[in-house]
């Protein structure tokens, strides 16, 4: 954790995701200060008509992109805010996805419901400064 999950409707270049899965990673761990090393990156194409929502009522669903953040709890509602509008500009400008057709919901977790062997275990709960 955290956890950065897109889904989209599109397919996308292996190098397309991989720059923007540095982009948000390095994002992230810049605003949220936080080891990128305990970020993983999750672009599932989930393919033609695979993510849709209804952008008015008694409008026809239209396809859309979802970003679900996975995070530990603490950070404050304008810190996700700022996070949540830095990632999806960066969907914006390497896949071309409508700002108006992308979504971010977070969901905030204990640090001991975060398990990285390679980091020593369980993560550490969120403290503000911490790296």
């Amino acid at each position: 954790m955290p956890y950065l999950q897109l889904d989209v409707n599109e397919h996308y270049s292996t190098d397309q995701k991989r720059l923007l899965a540095a982009r948000m990673s390095e994002s992230y761990a810049s605003m949220m200060s936080v080891d990128i090393r305990r970020i993983s990156v999750a672009i599932r194409e989930l393919g033609e008509g695979g993510v849709w929502r209804i952008p008015e009522v008694g409008q026809e669903p239209t396809p859309v992109a979802l970003m679900m953040l996975d995070i530990r709890k603490g950070r404050p509602p304008e810190l996700r805010m700022e996070v949540a509008k830095a990632l999806c500009a960066h969907c914006i400008e390497i896949l071309g996805l409508r700002e108006d057709r992308l979504n971010v919901e977070f969901t905030q977790h204990s640090g001991d419901e975060m398990y990285h062997p390679t980091l020593g275990g369980y993560s550490p709960d969120w403290q503000p400064g911490e790296q």
